[in-house]
């Protein structure tokens, strides 16, 4: 799409995408905090119990018998979802096309021939429409597939189809590289996240009122809303999440900056406020459950910004791995990893799919601190733009790139957490397009939670994003971000994330 009025449509789908994905926070985190039973014992107790609990559930692999027809899964079907994906795509290109004037969404038999002769290419469009924009839009495919009944692997290939489909007939300007790997395998690395997390609402048949949770989880997954609802029994049942250990919270609060080198950016929000979720999904040392699907272990985090909508999305998850031990105080899981990530901290946006190996484990150090982290490296296929104060600079920048994560959290019983998180990507110049150069990001930030009372608490955090830049046509380039913020943070359970199997 090179127009702007194929612009202008493509940018209200992805701020509408935004504001679903800001929506979701809202309503997600007050139901996984349920569940928290205040004469609940404390540490070590807690551990203690939550061992003897873990060990009543019978082990996953116990679960994974033949489907009865009452399981989810059971009646999964492959023509449903099809049918899903091709009349949301029609639906979308009527509007499109009644709603905006010529040209990009005009499909027809010939330029549809023109596009499966035709070459592929990198498009122009703008940086949140095809980084952020897209990926939703493949999360809504998989997600369709996904609430059929289908696995992991089945979904990756609707969406990868409905992405395709899209490119050849739902547009008709050339077919985008980027667009069909972004949409694919982003939108398929957060649709599965999304997918967990309303059917784990879903199933906490002791939390909210059954309204709330059925609202909650239409908005993170709309297409596991939409199958319940239009076929009933068919697809009534809930994903099994083989009752996974899991941490999440929600903050809410302010951010000044500290740093600021802004580059060819005009300007900046000094002064922000922030709305952030996250969720470790699947932590491991929880004895009985195992890591033999897709996404057993996942890390969700969206960050909504005043300054930019939408400031982070981080969504990675262990596709193919298994758990292991060292020693009686360390326990752990390594494998391939699959990872969507999306950082915009008003200077520029970076955007990057990718595969990498890595672990991520968990060392009881005393009986009231423990050490959890992740480490991974890899490569993916990422893009770097500028934000400018014209509405969305296309000087984006794709490439492969090699790309590194090391997080690490310092739990101290139930009474606080350090967590410190080091990214980096260096996007090449192999597939680049037309653009030259490389940039170089860094993205580093530190936190301290304190909790006052039960599951509220407070945090400080620093976060520093800095991006060098080298290209014929700018020169080398470098802008800087940093910022300090205090927030109230609502904690998913009493404690912080620590699982201790030795109690």
């Amino acid at each position: 799409m090179d127009s702007a009025h194929s612009s202008t449509a493509a940018r209200y789908r992805a701020r509408a995408a935004a504001a679903l994905l800001q929506a979701s926070l809202a309503l997600l985190a007050p139901c996984l905090a349920y569940g928290v039973d205040e004469a609940e014992p404390r540490l070590p107790e807690l551990w203690l119990a939550q061992k003897k609990d873990a060990n009543a559930i019978p082990p996953a692999s116990v679960s994974e018998k033949p489907a009865t027809a009452s399981e989810w899964g059971a009646q999964k079907s492959y023509a449903i979802p099809a049918l899903e994906i091709f009349g949301f795509q029609f639906l979308l290109n009527q509007y499109d096309r009644h709603h905006y004037a010529c040209c990009d969404y005009r499909s027809n038999l010939s330029t549809i021939r023109n596009n499966l002769h035709g070459p592929w290419v990198v498009d122009s469009d703008g940086f949140t429409v095809n980084q952020l924009g897209h990926p939703y839009a493949g999360s809504m495919y998989y997600g369709f597939a996904r609430a059929s009944g289908l696995g992991f692997a089945e979904s990756v290939g609707y969406a990868f189809a409905g992405s395709f489909v899209w490119e050849i007939a739902g547009e008709s300007t050339k077919p985008s590289k980027n667009d069909q790997i972004m949409t694919s395998f982003g939108g398929s690395f957060l649709g599965e996240p999304l997918f967990r997390m309303a059917n784990l609402i879903l199933e906490n048949s002791d939390g909210p009122p059954r309204m709330w949770r059925e609202a909650a989880a239409a908005v993170i997954s709309p297409p596991t809303a939409f199958n319940r609802l239009a076929f009933g029994d068919r697809f009534s049942e809930i994903f099994d999440s083989h009752h996974p250990f899991y941490y999440s919270r929600l903050q809410t609060g302010v951010s000044s900056t500290t740093q600021n080198t802004l580059g060819p950016t005009k300007s900046v929000e000094r002064n922000e406020g922030l709305l952030d979720f996250s969720i470790d999904y699947g932590l491991p040392g929880k004895p009985g459950y195992t890591y033999t699907r897709p996404f057993d272990y996942f890390s969700f985090q969206i960050v909504g910004a005043s300054g930019s909508s939408v400031e982070s999305v981080n969504s990675r998850g262990l596709l193919f791995g298994k758990d292991y031990e060292s020693g009686p105080n360390y326990r752990g899981i390594w494998g391939l990893y699959g990872s969507y990530d999306y950082l915009a901290p008003q200077l520029f946006r970076v955007s990057s799919t990718a595969l990498s190996l890595g672990t991520t484990g968990q060392w009881n150090a005393t009986r009231s601190m423990a050490v959890q982290g992740t480490a991974t490296l890899g490569v993916g296929y990422t893009s770097v733009g500028t934000i400018n104060d014209a509405a969305n600079t296309n000087d984006n920048h794709y490439g492969v790139s090699p790309q590194a994560l090391l997080a690490v959290r310092f739990i101290f019983g139930e009474k606080a957490s350090l967590d410190l998180t080091g990214r980096e990507y260096f996007v090449s110049r192999l597939g680049a397009g037309s653009t030259d150069g490389h940039d170089n990001i860094v993205r580093g930030d530190a936190s301290f939670t304190m909790r006052v009372h039960k599951q509220h608490a407070i945090a400080l955090k620093y976060v520093v994003t800095r991006r060098d830049d080298t290209t014929s046509t700018f020169g080398d380039r470098t802008q800087t971000r940093g910022t300090i913020g205090i927030y109230y943070t609502l904690l998913g359970q009493d404690r912080f994330g620590a699982y201790n199997w030795n109690e």
